[in-house]
């Protein structure tokens, strides 16, 4: 992980609320909307994705308005690099209060016989098991701070050309609805909200040439989500 937390401006600082939030796939669209908003709150945010430049990005932005974020440019589907991330979180800060499960997998739209294996194996890995690992490493990071896992729905499951994208996201929401049936008493808290459209890259890979103008905002939808969050 890269420290980029030191020195934050004094003058902008927000009051800190000693919270700790987990985001993957904080790099573009909704999860670094909720990373900067987070910090924006106090939170200090772990940023987890593959690209270092739109990491590095997001962290001008918190650094900007006084917030505090730790870099962690990892690929979620490596579970050596996931280890070393919750232990990292473990060793610094003892839990976590956030899990903020943002990253996913898309492949190119196609009849589902048509799509590439490669795609397929990519998106079961990303979309299913790695949300399965990082439950496995993370719900003890979230218990022992009373926390919350956050995941968000996009009911594609059956649609026409959606069949690698849909099938995938579809077992992870399952997986997740299984596992905040199962904490109801225990925790951690398991929350799955569903996003309206807004214009991400992911949406736009999917309707290319989409008037982006009726669109919500990521700022705007992450505001939203994080206020039915706080109920």
């Amino acid at each position: 992980m890269t420290q980029t937390d030191q020195d934050p401006a004094p003058q902008t600082a927000p009051a800190r609320n000693g919270k700790v939030a987990i985001v993957t796939g904080a790099s573009r669209g909704l999860g670094a909307a909720l990373a900067q908003l987070l910090a924006a709150r106090g939170h200090h945010v772990v940023a987890v994705a593959r690209t270092v430049g739109a990491l590095e990005e997001l962290d001008d932005r918190i650094r900007a308005a006084g917030g505090a974020a730790t870099l962690a440019p990892m690929d979620i589907t490596q579970p050596a690099a996931m280890i070393q991330l919750a232990q990292a979180v473990l060793d610094r800060w003892g839990g976590c209060d956030l899990w903020v499960h943002a990253a996913i997998h898309a492949t190119p739209l196609s009849p589902a016989p048509h799509v590439d294996p490669k795609d397929m194996d990519r998106s079961v890995a990303v979309n299913l098991l790695a949300t399965h690992g990082l439950a496995v490493l993370f719900e003890p990071l979230l218990r022992a701070r009373a926390g919350t896992a956050l995941f968000f729905d996009d009911p594609r499951g059956g649609q026409p050309f959606f069949g690698a994208y849909g099938t995938t996201k579809a077992a992870q929401i399952a997986f997740a609805r299984s596992w905040q049936a199962e904490n109801r008493r225990l925790g951690p808290k398991v929350v799955i909200a569903e996003p309206r459209p807004m214009p991400t890259a992911l949406r736009s890979r999917f309707y290319p040439g989409e008037d982006r103008a009726p669109l919500i905002p990521c700022m705007t939808e992450a505001e939203r989500i994080l206020a039915e969050l706080s109920r």
